[in-house]
């Protein structure tokens, strides 16, 4: 039964010390969090055309130059293949990737992008001639 009180109250104390810090935190300086803004462009294309994918990465109203990693995950529907691919910083924030597909179908497109000890993914549909059958939600889910 003593263990259980210790326990307690380390927990109380950790909790009072992250909300200290969290306080402090939004009386020093405004919160922000990290955005990224995923465009496809054209976002639907033709085989052997090019397509230019475009993270543009932010935290607060300030662009993140120095993501410590952004990288898109991109395959075929209902494919369990998926490519990953590293990007550098282009300028202001944007992380670019222009990409040919050989094959027709319906793709997916995640921007992992990490930076400010943050991560966000999101994630777009694109179509290469002729759509093919989509995912549904929950075959999209376990591939992720």
């Amino acid at each position: 039964m003593r263990n259980i009180g210790v326990a307690l109250m380390v927990v109380l104390v950790l909790l009072t010390a992250c909300s200290n810090e969290s306080q402090t935190v939004s009386q020093g300086e405004e919160l922000a969090f990290l955005e990224v803004e995923l465009t496809i462009s054209p976002a639907s294309s033709q085989p052997n055309e090019t397509i230019l994918f475009e993270a543009a990465v932010s935290y607060g109203d300030k662009p993140v130059t120095d993501a410590d990693e952004v990288k898109y995950e991109i395959w075929r529907a209902n494919d369990s293949e998926h490519e990953q691919i590293l990007v550098e910083h282009e300028a202001d924030g944007i992380y670019k990737l222009e990409k040919a597909f050989t094959e027709e179908g319906t793709y997916y497109v995640y921007a992992h992008v990490t930076a400010k000890d943050m991560h966000a993914m999101p994630k777009k549909e694109f179509v290469i001639g002729q759509p093919s059958e989509p995912e549904t939600e929950s075959s999209s889910t376990e591939m992720d």
